[in-house]
């Protein structure tokens, strides 16, 4: 895990840069979808979130989650002059292959973010794109995150071609450095029973993934919330002893709802860190990466700490089949 997130930084900036070719990057230009869904599961659901909004707001197209289980389990739906993104690892859980399979069927354009070469997704696809980070070891998924983020950055950029110079500038601007406030975080860590990882917009997908990575690598119950609703019934956990880490992308238009998460957190007597990309030029979805890239560490030196084996939880694997 140690040696992947050191090649974090390297991935994001090539997948942006290199995700799409000048075939790919024609025929994504002639998208004109009246709706796009994401199918994911885990991380790359996580980071599918993160991407959604980066569309909405560059597109002005609904985007929004479903479920693998309408496919996989049910009979599907019609998604007639939609686009369908489907965002995996592995490329292999067979209810991902069943969705992409069914969503072309139902009369999606198919689009996949996949890391692993020649996957089952991938045969399903009209067009994939490559995550690009190559092998991934260590059964909790990081640079290949950092890279999904990344190829649907690129996808969004052949589809807006105005969005590109500001891809472009974040895969320059994209070099992750420690967290200052790091050691206070990690005692904090050490002593937490439960977290609240909070963000809004981009942020709130990075929020996802982080408590997702305190789970499965630490052990730590960890919840996300956007900063929008934790204010209602979660904030009475505050009164609790509770950790509450803020993940702040940036971004003008989320900050009064997380200054006010932050005063009402404190407020109520939780201990509160508020992270931030420690980069300038990022677009929200790579300051949210860039949260993550600067997290992920501090998540691997929890789980050491604990006495856990980061790189091999217990009771999970790499590939995770589900239906």
């Amino acid at each position: 895990m140690r040696a992947e997130l050191a090649e974090a930084a390297g991935v994001f900036a090539a997948t942006v840069r290199g995700a799409v070719g000048p075939a790919a990057a024609r025929d994504l230009s002639l998208l004109r979808p009246r709706a796009i869904y994401t199918i994911a599961r885990g991380s790359s659901d996580a980071a599918a979130n993160i991407l959604s909004y980066e569309f909405m707001r560059e597109l002005g197209l609904p985007m929004t989650s479903l479920p693998p289980s309408v496919f996989s389990v049910g009979q599907g739906v019609g998604l007639l002059e939609t686009l369908a993104l489907v965002v995996s690892q592995s490329g292999a859980s067979d209810d991902l292959v069943r969705s992409a399979k069914g969503a072309r069927a139902r009369g999606a354009e198919v689009v996949a973010l996949v890391n692993a070469p020649g996957s089952p997704v991938a045969a399903h696809a009209h067009v994939t794109l490559p995550i690009g980070a190559g092998p991934e070891l260590a059964v909790p998924a990081t640079k290949s995150v950092i890279g999904a983020i990344a190829a649907g950055m690129a996808l969004l950029a052949a589809m807006a071609p105005t969005y590109a110079a500001r891809a472009e500038a974040s895969a320059a601007a994209f070099a992750p450095t420690a967290l200052p406030e790091a050691k206070a975080i990690l005692s904090a860590l050490l002593r937490a029973h439960h977290v609240y990882v909070i963000g809004r917009d981009t942020g709130y997908g990075a929020a996802q993934e982080l408590a997702l990575k305190l789970k499965e690598t630490c052990a730590i119950h960890a919840e996300a919330y956007s900063s929008s609703e934790v204010l209602h019934g979660p904030l009475q956990l505050a009164t609790n002893p509770l950790l509450v880490l803020i993940l702040d992308t940036e971004a003008p238009d989320v900050q009064a709802s997380l200054d006010t998460a932050e005063a009402r957190f404190r407020a109520a007597g939780g201990t509160v860190h508020r992270l931030r990309p420690g980069a300038t030029g990022l677009t929200p979805a790579a300051a949210a990466a860039m949260l993550l890239a600067r997290t992920y560490p501090l998540v691997l030196e929890t789980a050491l700490a604990l006495g856990h084996d980061p790189d091999r939880p217990e009771t999970l694997s790499k590939v995770t089949q589900t239906i």
